[in-house]
C-alpha cells in the first residue's frame, strides 16, 4: 500500500509546485486549497477548504459545518453580504464536486476498499499589467495526478493508467472544461479584485522580518543557518555572501518559506562552511517591509569557562570590597574604644 503524505506536507508540495516562488510585489493572487478523504480515518475530514488572498488565509470551510468562516481580523466585523454569500455558495458547490471527483478517480484507479485522499488547488494571479494566470491541479494520495490546461481545454495527466483514464473521461465533457476556463480567466480575477478592495489598507501593510544567524556543528561539517522571522508578505530574498561577494545558488540549501499561522511567514536558508571561517559569511535579506537590505552574521557566544571566570572574578571583587568595609568599621570601633578608655582612667585619678 502506498504511504500517504500528511495534510500539511500535501499542502506545501502542491503550493511549491503550482504557485510562483517570486511573485512581483505588485501582483496579487487568490487561490483555494481543497483536501479530503474518501473515509475519515486518516486524520482528514471528508472535505476541507482553505482560501488564500495574497498569501493570507482569509476563509475556511469544512464538510461537517457546511459554513464558510472568516479567518482574518478585517473580516470579523462582517464582510459584504453579497460577496460573502457568493463565496459560501461556491464552497458548498465545490464540496459536492470534490466528492464526485474523488470517487471518479478512485474508480479509474480500481480503488474501492481502503481510504484514499484527494488534494486540489485552483486559483489565479493578476499581474501589474492586468495579465492573468490560472491554475487548477489535482493530487491523489499525495502524488501529482491531473492538471487543467485552459488554453487547450484539456488535462495533463500523470503517467499512471488511472490518471490517463480520468483525463479521457473528463475531456469528453466539453462543458466542464469551458466552465473551468471561465472561472480561471474571468470569475477568479474578478473575485480577486473585489476581495482586494475589501482588504485594502490591511493587505498593503508590509511587516519586516527579524533576521538571525545560527551555527550547527556536526562531526564532519559546520552549517550556518540564516532565519527570517515574522514577515509579510511571503516574497523574500535571502542570499549568502562570502567576504562581501554573493555566492551561487548551487552552494546554498534551497530556501524554505513556511506560514506561522498568524498571517506572517518565516524562512530559512543554510550554508555549509569550513570550521573557523564562519565570520567570513554574511546573510543578506531583502523584503518589501525593509527600506534597505538587512545583513546578519554569526556571532560567537562567550564560552562557559569564560563566563565562569568572569563571574568568579566579580564575586572575589565583591567579597574583597565587603571585607574591606568590615575591616574599616572594626578599626574605627577599636580606635573609638581606646580614646574613651584613656578619658575614663584620667577621670578616676
Amino acid at each position: 500500500m502506498r504511504r500517504r503524505a500528511r495534510p500539511a506536507l500535501l499542502l506545501l508540495l502542491l503550493l511549491q509546485a503550482v504557485l510562483p516562488q517570486a511573485r512581483s510585489p505588485r501582483s496579487h493572487s487568490l487561490f483555494f486549497y481543497f483536501m479530503g478523504a474518501s473515509q475519515p480515518d486518516l486524520g482528514l475530514p471528508l472535505f476541507e477548504a482553505l482560501g488564500y488572498l495574497d498569501d493570507q488565509l482569509f476563509v475556511s470551510y469544512n464538510h461537517e459545518s457546511r459554513r464558510a468562516e472568516p479567518r482574518v481580523p478585517w473580516l470579523q466585523g462582517g464582510p459584504p453580504s453579497q460577496l460573502w454569500l457568493q463565496l459560501s455558495q461556491s464552497l458548498k458547490g465545490w464540496d459536492h464536486m470534490f466528492t464526485v471527483d474523488l470517487w471518479t478517480i478512485m474508480d479509474n484507479n480500481n480503488h474501492s476498499q481502503e481510504s484514499h485522499t484527494l488534494q486540489v488547488i485552483l486559483g489565479c494571479e493578476v499581474q501589474e499589467d492586468n495579465s492573468t494566470r490560472g491554475f487548477w491541479k489535482y493530487g491523489y494520495d499525495g502524488q501529482d495526478h491531473l492538471e487543467f490546461c485552459p488554453e487547450m481545454l484539456d488535462w495533463k495527466a500523470a503517467a499512471e493508467p488511472g490518471a490517463q483514464a480520468t483525463k479521457l473521461e473528463w475531456e469528453v465533457h466539453k462543458i466542464r472544461a469551458k466552465q473551468n476556463k471561465a472561472f480561471l480567466e474571468r470569475d477568479c480575477p474578478e473575485q480577486l479584485r473585489q476581495w482586494l478592495e475589501v482588504g485594502r489598507g490591511t493587505l498593503d501593510q508590509a511587516v519586516p522580518p527579524s533576521v538571525m544567524v545560527t551555527r550547527h556543528i556536526s562531526s564532519a561539517t559546520t552549517t550556518l543557518q540564516c532565519r527570517a522571522l515574522h514577515f509579510y508578505p511571503q516574497n523574500i530574498s535571502m542570499q549568502w555572501l562570502k567576504d562581501g561577494q554573493p555566492l551561487e545558488a548551487k552552494d546554498m540549501v534551497l530556501k524554505v518559506v513556511l506560514p506561522n499561522g498568524d498571517g506572517t511567514y518565516r524562512a530559512r536558508v543554510s550554508l555549509t562552511v569550513p570550521r573557523g571561517e564562519e565570520q567570513r559569511f554574511t546573510c543578506r535579506v531583502e523584503h518589501l517591509g525593509l527600506d534597505q537590505p538587512l545583513t546578519a552574521s554569526w556571532e560567537p557566544s562567550i564560552s562557559s569557562s569564560l563566563v565562569i571566570g568572569i563571574a568568579s572574578g566579580i564575586l572575589v571583587c565583591v567579597l574583597g570590597i565587603f571585607l574591606g568595609i568590615l575591616f574599616r568599621k572594626f578599626r574605627k570601633r577599636r580606635a573609638s574604644r581606646g580614646v574613651m578608655g584613656d578619658y575614663v582612667l584620667a577621670e578616676c585619678q
